[in-house]
């Protein structure tokens, strides 16, 4: 049950993952969280990126359920989406729970022979 539990959740974060791998796309987030909803306009503001490079940024996060899209009059604003976020983190707490289970055991095995 463990194994399949695990499997679940790693199917469910791994587009997460993959989305936040790139650096861009995790600050681009990072900024969605912080500084709440924005335009392409807004969010290719500082220069950095063309706003051409941050649709493309933005579309991957939405393709992961990171960003979800609103359109307003003649512009689309992107809002950060938490759930993902929420369940990528679970699985992380899982395998950290694991791994402080094995770590336990090991030391059980040397400190008790």
């Amino acid at each position: 049950m463990q194994a399949k539990r695990l499997k679940s959740a790693a199917d469910r974060s791994a587009p997460v993952f993959a989305a936040l791998g790139d650096q861009r796309r995790l600050r681009l987030m990072a900024r969605l969280c912080s500084d709440g909803p924005g335009s392409i306009t807004t969010l290719s503001s500082d220069g950095d990126v063309t706003r051409q490079a941050v649709t493309k940024h933005l579309r991957v996060l939405a393709q992961a359920g990171l960003v979800r899209a609103v359109r307003q009059g003649r512009e689309t604003i992107y809002q950060a989406d938490t759930k993902q976020l929420h369940q990528a983190h679970q699985y992380l707490d899982l395998i950290s729970r694991q791994w402080e289970q094995a770590l336990a055991r090991l030391k059980h095995l040397v400190e008790d022979p």
